[in-house]
């Protein structure tokens, strides 16, 4: 016995659902899950059934046989036009008669004979097939008076009685255009985040919207709407650190020393070819010397372009597996959560999300702690020294940590965030997150712990320090470096902003 998951569109009538139940039922089909709304599409349902490969085949024949079974979401076209009737009985129900015999689905309709226009009807249809358009429009144009208002073939103008087929359009236009097996899929599978957010109490269509708007803004920060917030900080005298605050997501590190440069987390892929322009604007962009990049977690917004470089990749072993399993709430209590599955899918999707082709994984725990954290591994770059400490599984599983405490330098990834410090429109793109999933943190608890534990680590490093006059700089997964002052994170030192559509 196999889980299935089908999409079927059903006449909007009394005895549907019941009808392919039956048909479900007949070869011993178990419905799994079902869901149904028709404030989102009144004929749109979605089905997940166990059975054996041969029965599920049958209720797939038979379902299609009878036309319920949707097997292509592909864009319809939209008319919308006026048209003039004549004020007779029955004038009406004759147009109507070419409009069904066409297979046009109406869309909006409006006529009132004491209006401006007594003797105008004006009509919007959705159609499946431009030649039925072309025939349907000859028709109409060799019996009434015509005017077209607006034809769209491009499906951004459908109503609201077909919302998956503008739903799934509108994904095209982020990904690009995809097999209609996968648009399918990911169109059920938002259906399901959709239905288990909806038993959380959240409205449906602010589901679908979060999706999109997660694309959109990704999309619409790339080119000549690409921007950093840029700092820098002179570790030694042969050691720079660099911090660049992309538009969406974490932010990605980089130390540079005479002989090498090394990358600490790299952004989403989308940005690859932005963030390399912005590189060499700050004379890093030199990439034969980029000699390692490190990742500190499984999240797109930090590991996603690291497959678009030519070097060696190292992670913690669980962040590997994550990868494998495209779920980022692998190993954790969430594991099975609907809604952190599709959303590793979905944000992978949307960002252009590349393997890296040589990966290495830190080593196992040998004995050795730096307060609550095993030390897994030390990273040497010019004259750092890195410890590597693996993470507690709060933010994710496999998420680590890498600290000098001679340096004064605390990557806290995504476990201390100086949310202080973050623009409204990037706090706006990470709540699309917040609300996809309903946390960030795998496990919120030892999240809590783990951010305990590294804000004491930085404040001890801090108090080290003071006989130098040095700072422990909080390396944070987003927002600014920062420092601690009574507690707080606060940003510290210059922050530039880079833009890329501004030559200077």
């Amino acid at each position: 016995m196999e889980k299935f998951s089908f999409i079927a569109h059903m006449p909007d009538e009394p005895g549907s659902l019941h009808r392919a139940a039956e048909i479900i039922k007949k070869y011993d089909g178990n419905i799994n899950r079902i869901q149904f709304d028709r404030r989102i599409d009144p004929g749109t349902v979605f089905y997940e059934v166990t059975a054996d490969a041969e029965s599920y085949s049958r209720i797939t024949r038979d379902l299609a046989d009878i036309g319920y079974l949707q097997t292509s979401l592909k864009p319809l076209d939209f008319l919308k036009f006026c048209v003039y009737l004549p004020h007779q009985p029955g004038a009406l129900y004759e147009f109507l008669s070419y409009t069904t015999s066409a297979g046009a689905n109406i869309a909006g309709i409006d006529f009132d004979d004491r209006g401006q226009y007594p003797d105008r009807l004006t009509v919007s249809l959705n159609l499946e097939q431009s030649a039925v358009v072309n025939k349907l429009l000859d028709q109409l144009k060799s019996r009434y008076r015509l005017e077209i208002i607006e034809y769209d073939k491009t499906g951004k103008h459908l109503d609201d009685t077909v919302f998956y087929v503008r739903y799934a359009q509108e994904v095209r236009d982020l990904i690009g255009e995809s097999e209609e097996a996968f648009i399918l899929s990911f169109l059920a599978d938002t259906n399901h985040i959709a239905q288990d957010l909806m038993a959380r109490g959240c409205d449906p269509r602010q589901v679908f919207e979060s999706v999109l708007a997660t694309g959109r803004t990704m999309n619409a920060t790339t080119g000549n709407g690409f921007y950093a917030d840029v700092q820098q900080f002179c570790i030694t005298d042969k050691t720079t650190l660099f911090c660049f605050q992309v538009p969406c997501g974490g932010s990605i590190f980089l130390i540079r020393t005479p002989d090498e440069m090394v990358m600490i987390d790299t952004g989403y892929g989308i940005y690859h070819n932005d963030i390399l322009a912005m590189l060499s604007r700050y004379d890093v962009g030199e990439m034969k010397k980029l000699s390692r990049i490190v990742v500190t977690h499984a999240d797109a917004d930090h590991y996603g372009a690291s497959g678009y470089f030519s070097v060696p990749v190292l992670m913690h072993e669980d962040t590997l597996e994550i990868t494998r399993r495209n779920n980022r709430a692998y190993g954790s209590r969430s594991e099975d959560s609907v809604l952190e599955a599709f959303y590793t899918r979905m944000i992978n999707q949307f960002s252009r999300f590349r393997t890296p082709p040589a990966i290495t994984c830190f080593s196992r725990p040998s004995g050795t702690t730096r307060g609550i954290f095993p030390v897994i591994g030390t990273i040497h770059i010019g004259d750092l020294d890195l410890e590597v400490l693996d993470g507690l599984g709060g933010h994710t599983c496999g998420q680590v940590f890498l600290y000098s405490r001679l340096y004064g330098l605390l990557f806290a990834a995504d476990s201390v965030i100086n949310f202080g410090s973050l623009t409204k429109e990037r706090a706006d793109y990470s709540s699309l997150a917040a609300f996809l999933v309903t946390s960030v943190n795998v496990d919120s608890e030892r999240a809590k712990q783990e951010r305990k534990a590294l804000l004491g680590l930085a404040l001890e490093t801090d108090q080290e320090l003071a006989k130098s006059g040095r700072r422990c700089l909080i390396c944070g997964g987003h927002g600014a470096v920062s420092v601690l002052e009574n507690g707080k994170l606060v940003a510290y030192g210059k922050i530039e902003r880079y833009e890329a559509g501004n030559p200077a």
